[in-house]
């Protein structure tokens, strides 16, 4: 592995999706559970969520970074990320994102160049490229 800017551990304990999870710091430090659309309890978070919320972050900071890059302006944009699980095949379950990008006062040819443009910089589109569908859209405010 290259020389890391950033590095974080986290462990799992108990049964997985209906264990524990924390980080060696302890920010984060979760009771996980199935939700009750598969059959768990829904009284923890699950590891969709997670990564819903890791890649909205990370989506919206390289939106952010492109937009400097570009000279605009983008107050009060927001990214939001849906995680769904999907079946693949007979057996596999899959990941698929839909990231939708607001960007308030942008003409829509410019937000969607900011939009596709941040999908090439965000460490989590270039982590899931080729390995799981994720499509970019650009909403209204």
């Amino acid at each position: 592995m290259s020389d890391a800017l950033y590095s974080v551990e986290a462990l799992s304990t108990g049964s997985g999706r209906d264990g524990h999870v924390a980080t060696a710091d302890k920010a984060v430090d979760l009771t996980m559970a199935p939700p009750k659309e598969l059959g768990g309890s829904g009284e923890g978070h699950n590891p969709e969520q997670l990564f819903a919320a890791g890649y909205a972050a990370c989506f919206h900071s390289a939106l952010l970074s492109a937009a400097r890059t570009k000279k605009v302006n983008i107050d009060g944009s927001s990214v939001g990320a849906r995680v769904s699980l999907v079946r693949s095949g007979e057996e596999n379950i899959d990941l698929a994102v839909d990231l939708e990008v607001i960007i308030p006062g942008v003409e829509s040819e410019q937000a969607d160049e900011l939009a596709q443009l941040a999908h090439q910089m965000c460490p989590y589109s270039r982590a899931t490229q080729g390995n799981i569908e994720v499509s970019v859209s650009v909403g209204q405010d």
